[in-house]
């Protein structure tokens, strides 16, 4: 049987930190540079969401330079997946999301926004794993 190697052609950085947001803030990435790799994934990450009817947006973002302020929302055909169903309510407790970008700019960034309703604590994170790398294998630890 091949060894199938994953870790080694993919490189993993923190999009936005752990947090515990307790009000409707949202929670926006810096923007993640995409030189010399072919392929984005943002994985988003929940702890126990306290709130009984709370809701959660995700909006993806391109841009050619790494201002986040200047980056535009990404068109759904450059996306994997949607937008929606990346999103999550107060049910997600401990759940995992994912969304893809498949364009063509190089800084990507993401927000969870449009936050509905919550009062309560909601740990979340997000890792954009950047995947078919120019040069193999990448990193370990990532830099």
């Amino acid at each position: 049987m091949a060894v199938r190697d994953l870790m080694n052609n993919i490189h993993p950085v923190v999009a936005i930190a752990p947090v515990v947001v307790t009000d409707g803030t949202a929670q926006v990435s810096g923007a993640i540079d995409t030189r010399g790799y072919e392929s984005v994934t943002f994985v988003i990450l929940t702890g126990t969401l306290a709130d009984a009817d709370a809701t959660w947006a995700v909006t993806v973002k391109e841009g050619d330079d790494s201002t986040q302020g200047n980056h535009t929302a990404v068109a759904d055909a450059d996306l994997l997946g949607t937008e929606a169903l990346a999103g999550f309510t107060f049910a997600a407790d401990d759940a995992c999301r994912k969304i893809g970008y498949s364009g063509t700019k190089r800084y990507v960034s993401i927000e969870i926004d449009d936050v509905t309703a919550n009062t309560g604590n909601a740990p979340m994170a997000v890792v954009a794993i950047l995947g078919h790398p120019a040069l193999a294998p990448t990193d370990n630890p990532p830099a």
